[in-house]
């Protein structure tokens, strides 16, 4: 642990809640959810939010995702069940059921339990998600990133609040707090807890900190440590404000999943900021994981200010020069395959739409994007409306819908081959969205 103390004062509930009504404001009667191990961390945020949503005449649900990775795991999750049982919380249990890989392992269960926190959110209509990330846990984050060689935006650690798509936003009450209040918390209350073993997994980086390897500079106290990660936080936010507003002057999304950037803007502004909003739109148009590199940026940021030629690609990006702007695409030869869609199904398709198939549709459908062949069937018959709100070669990566006798719908087009039939449902709803909750600092 980072930050042992002696004769530690246990958090108070009245601390808790200072926190985070001072962190996010919340609907009259909240309805919240609290990520929850069986650890001292997650269980003493799951006791407090109980607490709080009490006074505050609300309610919350603890929800544990099983990753199925220890043997033990299933043991751990009976005997959390019990001790919330006890209280009166409700609790559910989101299972990871799917194939693991076989490396990256922390990575990809990281992303499986956010994806089925952030779906059991959607499913019950709660907006907000409570993580028990604390203060040990920021300097980690910071010292991590450092050796890592991350810049001021990285180094600036963990925001207080965070969106998760559409769904809801994650709020991190505790990061003010170190661990060993948490514990003392619990300690107070006669409430046991779950160690997992693969926190102090010589393995894992942040278990190898934990152990004490190499985990501050000589001389550094977490207080000056603590000091600088909100130093940098702030600075960050500065950024991400300025950010905003240029994106907002120099760019257009349309909901059919393409934008429209001003280069005369682009080439106004400072050097950094450009590539900050290219690195944007590269994100949330080509849908990837992570961000384009640095040269890749640069490249595409020198060919923004050259002559009009031929297009460019990266990130799963298709960059045109179109009249006195730049037209942003998906790239065709990148995008995800068409799937077959039932009545009544929803998926997130090819990371940037969320597709839904009214169940009163009689038979599935395939959804995919138009492509060339499709837009050369709507030339054929002769297909008129919409396209003269947008450019020929866009039509190519417009959602579309098909059956067996071809295609059914291209609703950004408003086409329709039966005015009257139920047809999917496209909403632009990208893993990267353009931009989000601006960075918090506790």
């Amino acid at each position: 642990m980072l930050t042992r103390e002696s004769g530690v004062k246990p958090l108070s509930f009245e601390e808790f809640g200072s926190a985070l009504t001072a962190l996010a404001r919340f609907e009259s009667h909240p309805f919240v959810a609290v990520a929850v191990s069986g650890g001292p961390d997650s269980l003493a945020l799951t006791v407090l939010a109980d607490r709080w949503a009490r006074a505050t005449d609300g309610k919350i649900c603890a929800l544990t995702v099983d990753h199925r990775l220890r043997p033990e795991s299933g043991a751990e999750i009976r005997r959390l069940t019990s001790w919330l049982s006890a209280r009166s919380i409700c609790h559910e249990v989101l299972v990871w059921s799917e194939e693991k890989p076989k490396t990256g392992i922390q990575e990809a269960a990281r992303i499986a339990r956010y994806r089925l926190l952030a779906s059991w959110c959607r499913e019950h209509g709660c907006l907000h998600l409570l993580t028990a990330h604390h203060r040990d846990d920021q300097i980690e984050t910071h010292l991590i990133r450092g050796r890592a060689g991350s810049g001021r935006i990285g180094l600036a650690g963990m925001s207080a609040i965070r969106e998760v798509v559409a769904d809801c936003r994650v709020l991190r009450p505790l990061l003010a707090f170190p661990k060993d209040r948490l514990v003392a918390f619990l300690e107070a209350e006669g409430q046991p807890f779950i160690s997992d073993p693969s926190n102090i997994n010589p393995a894992f980086e942040r278990s190898r900190l934990r152990r004490g390897e190499g985990a501050m500079p000589d001389a550094t106290q977490p207080s000056e440590l603590i000091a600088e990660i909100r130093r940098l936080g702030t600075w960050r936010a500065a950024h991400e404000r300025d950010l905003s507003g240029a994106l907002a002057q120099s760019l257009s999304l349309h909901p059919a999943g393409f934008a429209v950037f001003d280069p005369g803007i682009g080439r106004a502004i400072p050097s950094d900021l450009l590539e900050r909003i290219l690195n944007a739109v590269v994100a949330t148009v080509g849908g990837a994981r992570y961000p384009a590199r640095r040269k890749g940026i640069a490249r595409l940021s020198a060919w923004l200010g050259g002559t009009p030629r031929r297009a460019h690609t990266l990130g799963g990006c298709r960059f045109v020069h179109w009249r006195d702007r730049v037209l942003v695409m998906r790239e065709h030869a990148r995008a995800a395959n068409p799937r077959r869609l039932a009545p009544g199904q929803r998926i997130i398709w090819d990371g940037r739409f969320e597709v839904i198939l009214p169940a009163e549709r009689s038979g599935p459908l395939t959804i995919g994007y138009l492509g060339p062949a499709g837009a050369a069937q709507l030339h054929r018959l002769g297909v008129q409306q919409g396209q003269r709100l947008m450019p020929p070669l866009l039509l190519p990566i417009l959602p579309a819908a098909w059956d067996e006798d071809g295609v059914v719908s291209v609703s950004h087009l408003g086409y329709g081959r039966d005015p009257i039939a139920v047809v999917p449902r496209f909403f632009f709803r990208p893993v990267n969205p353009l931009t989000q909750a601006g960075f918090v600092v506790v």
